[in-house]
């Protein structure tokens, strides 16, 4: 006999829940053991996740297990819903939800606690936004779709794209002195999830990567598919140590990112090289210094970052 749904802390009228499935931004509500009592259309939208998978349950469930920009694991120590339950006060954080496609998106959340009439805490409620970085990229990337740099399977810049954007910098890089770098990103034991799991397998895979990876990145820089199983990302205004930075963070967000498939949980892990560019660099040179980089980090173990310092 399955255990009967929570009751709700509030009443949620017809007219309120009206009100909430109507707003852009996602919605739902937790009571103080933080299982999800009420979960709205955005939220649905958003994360991919309807109200009847989520109702009923604990918001660490395996469900949306938000993790921070270094891929720690929010539901287990800094999670805000806890912290607000707790003593009261809003939060506010940005964190990377687990989408049910199995990427990562960023989202902006805000986080509130709900009183009864005697002033006890009873529940929390969640609001949550994909951030305005995110809208700007999708608007960037209907443009590329239309003039045909966009990758097929993916649906990010393909290497064509990514080939002009790099001879953009190169040239900006000489004539005003902009400085940037590359990171060469690379899917780890790929062949084996091919082999053991099948094509289908292995274009699911790719496509969570490549969704974590743009998630990842800054509204100003660039992640294509170069080639297979290996993503070129191009970072405007970085030093050695931002490069470096920038690289553990997509390492992180890929390693927590999985993706359902057949019901096996399939995950990736991801090797990085980058490099800054230097005024004497062709894409040629500059690459080089990239891949050397990259073939470091597989050669060390694989799921981890080599930066190739200047």
């Amino acid at each position: 006999m399955t255990n009967p749904l929570p009751q709700m802390p509030v009443a949620i009228s017809p007219l309120v829940k009206s009100i909430a499935d109507n707003l852009t931004e996602g919605l739902y509500i937790l009571d103080h053991n933080r299982t999800i009592l009420f979960w709205n259309a955005a939220a649905e939208r958003i994360s991919g996740y309807k109200a009847r998978d989520v109702v009923g349950h604990q918001c660490r469930d395996n469900i949306l297990m938000h993790v921070d920009e270094l891929g720690h694991r929010l539901c287990e120590t800094l999670c805000p819903v806890a912290m607000c339950l707790t003593d009261g006060d809003r939060r506010k954080a940005r964190v990377y939800l687990h989408h049910i496609d199995g990427h990562r998106v960023p989202v902006d959340v805000k986080v509130f606690p709900v009183h009864d009439d005697e002033g006890k805490i009873v529940a929390a409620v969640e609001v949550f936004s994909e951030v305005p970085d995110k809208k700007e990229m999708e608007r960037r990337m209907f443009e590329l779709e239309q003039a045909l740099f966009v990758d097929f399977l993916t649906k990010i810049p393909n290497r064509a794209y990514g080939e002009q954007r790099l001879v953009a910098s190169l040239a900006e890089l000489s004539r005003y002195a902009w400085p940037f770098g590359v990171l060469m990103v690379d899917i780890d034991h790929f062949k084996r999830i091919n082999d053991n799991h099948g094509h289908l397998a292995g274009d699911e895979v790719l496509r969570m990567v490549s969704a974590t990876l743009s998630g990842g990145i800054r509204p100003f820089d660039l992640v294509s598919r170069w080639g297979g199983e290996e993503f070129l990302v191009v970072l405007s205004n970085v030093d050695n140590e931002k490069i470096n930075l920038l690289g553990e963070r997509l390492r992180a967000l890929v390693q927590n990112s999985y993706k359902e498939v057949g019901g096996l949980r399939l995950g990736a892990t991801v090797s990085i090289g980058g490099t800054l560019a230097k005024p004497d660099d062709t894409q040629e040179t500059l690459l080089a210094r990239a891949d050397a980089a990259m073939y470091q980090s597989k050669s060390g173990g694989r799921n981890r970052v080599t930066i190739n310092r200047i």
